[in-house]
């Protein structure tokens, strides 16, 4: 008899005996090292992930993150001002001892060469036999707009508008005292090609030279406009920073007081402190730059601008004015009515007159006010003289103008020496203003770049220790 296949037996139920004791002498197994691989089925990014939680859910962990975030901010802020402000330091810099010199230079060149022309002209008109002195002073002027040229073509990058100009001038110079030289050959020897050999260095000089040493002028005037500009522009991203790390550590304060109801925590205290010094160096610092270039351009670059324009009015005046009596009416004006550097000398009158008014309203002081007051005098005595020389050659007295316009005494030549010589003194007073006024604005920021880096480590230092203070309290 055969017997029914025997069930399965019922599989063995789950012990829930604890686990037994580990052997003495069994040492546990080790908790994964910090860095290591993380366990299987869990990536990097997710430990990262887990640790980040644990350090933004426990106020240990916190702490660390404002301890960080607050000496970045401080940091951030003393090299952001230290960068910022050295970069309108140099500006200011620049307008000191680069662009306001360099200004000046390209208005002495084209006065130079205007003087130049202006004295060549009287020479030529003094005899065959030039005076000694007015060679001298001629030699004079081209040396010193050589000298000037040189000075500024080192000066300038070579790319420059400024360059191109200079090349000109350098081109061109030695033409126009070649033909001066020959308009002097041929006066010694009394042939009338003397005079136009001069006419036509003058005219070299006034449609070439001249015009390339004003656009000279106008370049470096740009550039230091452009220097001023960058001087005074107000560092907002510094300042900006500067709010916000200050905000920053009085939330940080607040946040320790409500924590601990303790008022003061040093480091952060001392933290703020370096922050609020360092704002309130940049606001007093660049406040003083503003005050001394706004000084410096109503004082003195206002001034010696209108003094230039005056200067260059009363050497084209002088220089048509002797021209008129070289070319004797040989050269007219388009119409073909009037005498065309007697039109220009009255033109150039009004630009020298103008000048002077204007010159006269921008003075400060009366020691700015004499000479410019000086040199409108002369230009009204110079303004009658020169009537009264037109009135003798209109009336076939040749010599008598000649003696009105390039005599030793009451002459013309006098009084433009005179007028020279005030608007020289009037512009050396303005430059010396405009140099005070812009040095005192570059001061200011002498040593603010070094001391915002300086404030910078030592308010990120603070922040840490304050927070590391608190965080030894968790330990």
């Amino acid at each position: 008899m055969t017997h029914p296949p025997t069930a399965p037996a019922a599989p063995a139920a789950r012990s829930t005996a604890p686990a037994p004791a580990r052997p003495a002498g069994v040492p546990a197994q080790p908790s994964p090292a910090p860095g290591a691989a993380p366990p299987a089925g869990r990536t990097a990014w997710a430990v990262g992930r887990e640790r980040l939680r644990v350090a933004t859910t426990t106020e240990p962990g916190r702490l660390q993150i404002l301890g960080a975030v607050l000496a970045l901010l401080v940091v951030a802020f003393g090299a952001v001002t230290a960068l910022q402000v050295d970069d309108r330091a140099t500006a200011a810099d620049d307008v000191v001892s680069r662009s306001q010199p360099l200004s000046a230079d390209a208005a002495a060149i084209y006065r130079s060469l205007a003087d130049a022309d202006t004295t060549a002209a009287s020479g030529f008109l003094a005899g065959t036999l030039e005076p000694a002195d007015s060679r001298a002073r001629y030699d004079r002027d081209i040396a010193t707009a050589a000298r000037l040229l040189v000075k500024a073509a080192a000066s300038t990058d070579g790319s420059s508008a400024s360059a191109r100009e200079i090349a000109t001038l350098n081109e061109q110079l030695p033409r126009y005292t070649g033909l001066i030289e020959r308009a002097r050959a041929a006066n010694r020897q009394g042939l009338p090609l003397g005079g136009a050999y001069l006419r036509y260095a003058n005219q070299q000089m006034t449609s070439t030279l001249l015009p390339a040493a004003e656009r000279l002028y106008e370049a470096e005037t740009a550039r230091l406009q452009e220097d001023d500009t960058a001087a005074r522009t107000w560092p907002f991203l510094s300042l900006g920073l500067g709010l916000l790390t200050l905000a920053v550590l009085v939330w940080a304060q607040r946040r320790n007081y409500a924590k601990t109801h303790r008022v003061f925590n040093h480091g952060l205290l001392a933290a703020s402190a370096a922050t609020v010094i360092a704002v309130l160096w940049l606001l007093a610092a660049h406040t003083m730059v503003r005050a001394g270039l706004d000084s410096a351009r109503a004082h003195g670059q206002d001034s010696l601008r209108v003094l230039n324009s005056a200067r260059i009015g009363s050497l084209t005046a002088r220089a048509n004015e002797n021209l008129t009596l070289v070319a004797r009416g040989a050269v007219l004006t388009e119409d073909g009515k009037n005498d065309k550097y007697e039109a220009e000398y009255a033109s150039s009158m009004d630009t020298l007159t103008e000048s002077l008014a204007s010159a006269r309203e921008l003075a400060d002081d009366d020691t700015g006010r004499a000479p410019v007051d000086e040199a409108a005098s002369r230009t009204a005595e110079w303004q009658t003289r020169h009537k009264d020389a037109r009135a003798k050659d209109e009336a076939g007295d040749f010599d008598g103008a000649l003696g009105r316009i390039v005599g030793a005494k009451e002459s013309t030549g006098q009084s433009f020496d005179q007028v020279d010589a005030a608007l020289e003194r009037a512009l050396a007073h303005e430059q010396a203003e405009f140099t005070r006024s812009a040095g005192d604005a570059r001061d200011a920021l002498t040593a603010l770049p070094l001391g915002a880096a300086a404030l910078g480590i030592l308010g990120a230092a603070g922040a840490v220790l304050g927070i590391n203070r608190r965080l030894s309290e968790y330990r």
